[in-house]
């Protein structure tokens, strides 16, 4: 297996990556931009000289009436094409006098003065045209040629015209001739070559610094962007471990720090866990263990014959294993209707029916304990409450519900059920008993599992204290929430919120109103 790069080495070498692309893109893009400028600039130098040469051409036809003089002398026409004061007769004039020649001059015109000396000179020069690539290469006034105004060449050769460039001479509006301009580089004045190439060699050196100091920052910054990373590695392996204390250092408030809160969130609700854990199971062995404790002691007592073995031992023997039995019923229902443990059989129903047959149901027991049950109904329509949910599962909670005022209620006192609208398309169930109350301690883990009040309402025997937690789990099974608060009349009040047709689902924070 391939060793993997560290979150370190690919942050660095991200940001490396990074810095490279654009101090390559930013170098591309500053020469091209250069060797565009000095394109345009040289396209402006190169028609100012063309408008220069073009005007003493005019200047001259306008003197001598026509080509004749310039056809004449190489000389005169190098002259023009140069800007110096030579005549037909190759004198040159005061103007300009003692200035050098070009060397291409020198080495194409040869020592001869007078044009008309040599029948053979040809424009451009021949040594130009014999080596391929040359000519294209050479000066701008190399690359000039001139026609008259009926096409005919005064200095050019009819093989280069086709794909020249082409510059009308006018005087006082009448076309004189044209002069013919060969194609040539963008660039080509060597000394502007020279400092392309030199600003692109210093573009280079500059991009190479700039990466290399870029390398030295990014490599400290890469170390701190994953410092926090390895915290929280390392804190994920000590809850892997069992620690559910480790807790990561958290500044900021980026997504590194979102993240870190992520974790101390995890390892708090880890770390609960793991105490309820603890406390489910020393809870159901303390549960399981006085009944079972309790029939072994009889059992034994009856064994070495301190107890007699008739009916009414048998009669006890029997009443600890019914309360075993409740208790592991208990146990079962409770792993049964927790969240996500059961597929609960969801159908279209009336929640108000439903109450109504269950209150129904309980009455007589109600009435031979002394207690009154009432149902109000405070929806204010006639059509009850539509609610889709499994109907077992709600008859269960209700059971549980009624159950817990039956057996802790004082006698003459009662239970009041009501159902009413709630905001967002919900139902607000109330299960209201009389005294005696619980302290406000204790009302937030009436619905923990096995816990039962030390006090009146836990004086009665057999319960397992797992009917409120049962319910709990009905509840949020079907998206909604319940807590229990004191209730006006002296007792507890049981609130439910469970979300009618078209309403989402309810948040386990979300408040139930008053």
């Amino acid at each position: 297996m391939r060793p993997s790069l560290s979150i370190h080495a690919k942050v660095f070498l991200t940001l490396l990556l990074a810095a490279v692309l654009v101090l390559v893109g930013t170098q591309s893009f500053v020469r091209w931009s250069l060797q565009q400028g000095l394109i345009e600039l040289a396209e402006a130098r190169e028609q100012a000289r063309i408008q220069s040469i073009a005007e003493r051409l005019t200047e001259l036809y306008a003197r001598t009436g026509d080509w004749s003089e310039l056809r004449a002398s190489r000389r005169l026409w190098v002259g023009v094409l140069l800007g110096r004061n030579w005549t037909s007769e190759g004198r040159r004039e005061r103007e300009g006098h003692g200035e050098h020649q070009p060397h291409w001059m020198r080495r194409f015109m040869g020592p001869e003065r007078d044009g008309n000396t040599d029948a053979r000179f040809n424009w451009p020069p021949a040594p130009l045209i014999q080596t391929e690539g040359r000519l294209a290469d050479s000066p701008l006034e190399l690359r000039l040629m001139l026609l008259d105004a009926s096409g005919g060449i005064v200095y050019g050769r009819p093989e280069l015209l086709p794909e020249a460039r082409r510059f009308p001479l006018e005087l006082d509006g009448l076309p004189i001739g044209e002069l013919v301009l060969i194609a040539g580089p963008p660039v080509a004045d060597l000394a502007e070559l020279n400092f392309i190439e030199r600003q692109g060699g210093r573009l280079w050196l500059i991009a190479a610094a700039m990466l290399a100091l870029t390398a030295v920052l990014a490599y400290p910054l890469s170390r701190r962007l994953v410092r926090p990373v390895q915290a929280f590695q390392r804190t994920a392996r000590r809850l892997a471990a069992g620690d559910f204390s480790a807790r990561v250092p958290v500044c900021g408030r980026d997504e590194i720090a979102r993240l870190g809160n992520d974790i101390n969130a995890l390892a708090s609700a880890l770390e609960q866990n793991e105490e309820a854990r603890r406390q489910w199971v020393a809870d159901l062995s303390h549960e399981l263990r006085t009944p079972i404790a309790l029939l072994r002691a009889r059992l034994e007592a009856m064994q070495d014959g301190v107890r007699p073995l008739d009916q009414s031992g048998l009669g006890q023997l029997h009443q600890d294993l019914l309360r075993l039995s409740r208790l592991v019923d208990d146990l079962n229902e409770l792993a049964k209707t927790h969240l996500g443990a059961l597929t609960y059989r969801m159908h279209d129903l009336d929640l108000l029916d439903l109450l109504r047959a269950d209150v129904a149901s309980f009455e007589p027991r109600f009435t031979a304990a002394g207690l009154s049950l009432a149902l109000e109904n405070r929806l204010g329509q006639a059509g009850g409450a539509p609610l889709r949910g499994d109907p077992d599962r709600l008859s269960q909670l209700v059971h549980n519900l009624l159950l817990n005022s039956l057996s802790y209620t004082d006698r003459g006192g009662g239970l009041t059920i009501g159902i009413e609208p709630a905001a967002g398309g919900h139902y607000l169930i109330r299960f209201a008993d009389t005294a005696p109350g619980v302290p406000s301690a204790a009302l937030p883990r009436l619905f923990d599992r096995l816990y039962r009040v030390e006090g009146s309402r836990s004086r009665h025997t057999g319960g397992a204290g797992l009917g409120l937690a049962i319910a709990r789990n009905v509840v949020q099974a079907h998206g909604g929430t319940i807590e229990a608060r004191a209730a006006a009349a002296g007792g507890v009040e049981i609130r439910i919120l469970l979300p009618g047709p078209g309403a989402g689902p309810l948040s386990a924070t979300a408040e139930i109103p008053s």
